[in-house]
């Protein structure tokens, strides 16, 4: 059993007595009140009946995310713990926020959905803590907000993050920072504490200049069928199937960022010569986030050796790999995706899909056509009309 596997089984075993504790349950009306208290201080300002978008991850029970919800915010929770994912859902009944299992370190969310990142006594737990700020940073919206709530435990050997430290690894994100020391306000904690706890609330640099995420797609062919995976484990849009698919690394060009999808996700090694471009889309998602999916075609039957055969080489976010045809596609897609292949087919190059808020996630055969084929220039057209 590795590192995560041992850390997800220990507060699995913990789900069932976490809201024991005073400042997990909140279940003081004095311990609750000292807590919706600080968050209402710690969120930015809004005009009344403006909600924020909140992300709280390692969300635990819910505690933190039923305060966010009784204030009118829109929350995301998300935890590795299915146990304390569950008893979060639970809690947070008829609230309207969506509780995910997931990995906290790269949430299964889309970047750019938030206004505030909400953690508590999370990061320290987490391998290259700089790292990870620098990936929740991508999930906020220009000029979104940070509320780290950590602290140094214990007094013979203590473990944690001192303010110092942590406030060291946010300035290259920060435009401005405030911290708050929250070991000497007993109230909330239900009692006394004598370790460092405390609140570093980071606003992020603003920017006006617009950037999208940049993902890529295989559009894998056997003869007149197309390769799906069905996503599992994943907490977004799972169940649905979807072509082999990932972003964009930093420093990476699209057709070798499809090319390393390929191999990690079906095991399928792909020479840049038998990957060709098939479709440009412009995408956004129902939650409003923009991006940008460049679609690459290959043949199965043509790799080296007689073929390509691919297999499911991340089985904890594919639950099965199969064959289906690219002229009657499954309705169990997700829309993106299905949207893409549809374009694809009919011969188009370059689309916008262009989601109102309401639309579903998955592909809706009564729900309205998103796609939208943008005219492209004959070849020689803009030549001949320059000279």
């Amino acid at each position: 059993m590795g590192a995560e596997d041992t850390t997800t089984a220990y507060w699995d075993s913990a789900a069932a007595d976490f809201d024991d504790e005073p400042d997990h349950g909140l279940r003081d009306p004095g311990v609750r009140a000292a807590w919706a208290a600080r968050l209402r201080d710690w969120l930015p300002g809004r005009p009344p009946g403006e909600p924020l978008d909140v992300l709280d991850l390692g969300c635990g029970t819910g505690s933190l995310a039923l305060l966010l919800t009784e204030d009118g915010h829109r929350v995301t929770g998300v935890d590795r713990s299915a146990p304390m994912a569950e008893r979060a859902r639970a809690k947070l009944a008829g609230t309207g926020a969506t509780v995910l299992t997931g990995d906290a370190a790269a949430p299964p969310v889309a970047e750019r959905a938030f206004d505030v990142l909400l953690v508590r006594h999370l990061l320290w737990l987490l391998p290259e803590p700089a790292a990870v700020l620098r990936r929740w940073a991508r999930l906020l919206r220009p000029g979104g907000r940070l509320v780290l709530v950590e602290g140094r435990w214990g007094e013979s050997d203590p473990v944690g993050l001192t303010s110092a430290e942590l406030t060291r690894m946010i300035a290259p994100l920060a435009a401005r920072t405030r911290l708050e020391q929250l070991g000497p306000d007993a109230a909330l904690w239900g009692r006394e504490v004598r370790d460092e706890r405390y609140v570093l609330v980071a606003d992020l640099a603003g920017t006006a200049r617009h950037s999208e995420i940049v993902d890529v797609h295989l559009i894998l062919r056997r003869g007149g069928e197309v390769l799906l995976g069905r996503r599992s484990g994943t907490g977004y849009a799972d169940g649905l199937l979807h072509a082999p698919s990932g972003h964009v690394e930093d420093g990476e060009d699209v057709r070798a960022a499809l090319i390393r999808e390929a191999e990690e996700e079906t095991g399928v090694v792909l020479a840049p010569g038998e990957v060709r471009v098939a479709l440009v889309m412009q995408h956004k998602s129902p939650m409003g986030t923009a991006r940008t999916g460049w679609f690459f075609e290959a043949d199965a039957e043509t790799g080296p050796g007689g073929g390509h055969q691919p297999v499911n080489r991340e089985p904890d976010k594919c639950s099965e790999l199969g064959w289906f045809p690219l002229d009657a596609l499954p309705d169990d897609m997700v829309a993106y995706c299905r949207a893409g292949l549809e374009a694809y087919r009919a011969g188009e190059r370059f689309v916008l899909h262009w989601h109102e808020p309401g639309d579903s996630i998955g592909f809706d055969t009564a729900g309205p056509d998103r796609l939208v084929p943008l005219p492209v220039s004959p070849p020689g057209q803009a030549a001949s009309s320059r000279t």
